[in-house]
């Protein structure tokens, strides 16, 4: 049944015209509540103290940060032998760090993997072809693709499947197909000379994952022995330097302004370098909102985290859904007086429509006090 959200525009108290700009001066802190991850009603208050301000936090429903570069058991040749670091029934996250060539191809039969490369290169070789592959990049491989890389250089990649689904990328509205990225920048595998040296009548094998279980399919050929293909569903590359992202010189863009992907039951944001908000009235900061109907988490790729302090490239947060979030207090008072003019962070932001859960491993390189890191003078 289609639903229509009660709307009401209504007006209470002493308020801003506009969301995210010309706050009043007795109460700096807008906080949004809003539904269906900045899509649906929202209301925006504002308050005398930061909705970040608590002191102690007692139950297991709280903002999280994780050093994902000490994370044990990611150093394996085989994506299906690392740790998940969260997961729900849609989407499933993951960290893999690869030093050596596989020596066998692998394929998903559970979703779609989109990969994103933060350390390293390589070449890729799948049933389309040849890709060559460097940080920065995402990499989408449709469900039940065979594929392998040979590292240049040690790797360290986040991976994100979207598990029983496909990815698609975002309706753009009404700034066109073209805005943001061009679809004509995402780069498909060749069958080049590279792909063709690897032809080979030598046995290999495949490890197929199927309902988290792996299946291991021996040939007596290597399986990656397409001579072409035609049609419009392939893997493919895209590079954050790619990315011309959406500005507003007077408005703070919400997240969703970013959408990169859209997963079933959840979208993937990046973050780029851009200017930062020129109006004196606007927010030059993330504002603080609770999007009470996703989760949150960022991946930090390189550059300076503009709204948050103490996290270094490599490092994941996770804010759960429930509760507001923001800048931490440093940020906030560096936006309130524009002491930047640019953004240089490259972050990728996964938001989740049902709830995600950290594994044991994640746990285990937790930094247990960032849930108190938005104290004052912190």
């Amino acid at each position: 049944m289609m639903r229509k959200w009660p709307t009401f525009p209504h007006r209470e108290g002493t308020y801003s015209k506009q969301a995210h700009a010309d706050f009043p001066e007795e109460a700096i802190y807008e906080r949004e509540a809003g539904r269906e991850g900045f899509f649906g009603p929202a209301t925006h208050f504002h308050h005398q103290h930061a909705p970040t301000g608590w002191t102690e936090w007692e139950g297991e429903l709280k903002p999280r940060a994780f050093n994902l570069n000490n994370i044990e058991g990611a150093q394996q040749t085989s994506p299906w032998s690392i740790p998940i670091v969260l997961e729900n029934n849609e989407c499933k996250i993951r960290v893999w760090r690869l030093q050596d060539t596989m020596s066998h191809l692998v394929r998903n039969a559970d979703g779609d993997e989109l990969l994103f490369i933060h350390q390293g290169s390589a070449d890729l070789y799948c049933d389309y072809g040849h890709l060559e592959v460097s940080d920065g990049d995402y990499v989408l491989i449709p469900r039940s693709t065979n594929w392998r890389l040979e590292p240049h250089s040690p790797m360290f990649l986040l991976m994100i499947e979207n598990t029983g689904s496909a990815y698609a990328l975002p309706d753009k509205g009404i700034v066109g197909q073209h805005a943001v990225f061009d679809p004509a920048v995402l780069e498909p595998p060749a069958i080049n000379d590279k792909f063709k040296a690897q032809y080979s009548e030598n046995q290999t094998q495949v490890q197929l994952k199927r309902g988290g279980k792996v299946n291991v399919i021996t040939y007596p050929f290597n399986p990656l022995d397409a001579i072409g293909w035609h049609g419009d569903l392939s893997v493919l590359k895209l590079n954050w330097r790619d990315i011309r992202p959406l500005m507003s010189h007077r408005y703070h863009l919400p997240p969703s302004a970013h959408t990169t992907f859209v997963g079933n039951g959840f979208v993937v944001c990046t973050f780029v370098p851009r200017p930062i908000e020129t109006d004196p009235g606007a927010l030059k900061v993330p504002f603080y909102h609770n999007n009470d109907d996703y989760d949150e988490v960022l991946f930090y790729h390189a550059g300076d985290f503009f709204s948050r302090d103490n996290i270094e490239a490599g490092m994941m947060t996770f804010h759960p859904a429930g509760f507001t979030h923001g800048p931490h207090p440093k940020a906030f008072q560096a936006g309130r007086e524009a002491k930047k003019t640019f953004t240089d962070e490259v972050a990728v932001m996964i938001d989740t429509r049902n709830a995600l859960h950290h594994s044991p491993e994640a746990a285990n390189v937790e930094n247990n006090q960032y849930v108190y890191s938005w104290k004052t003078g912190k």
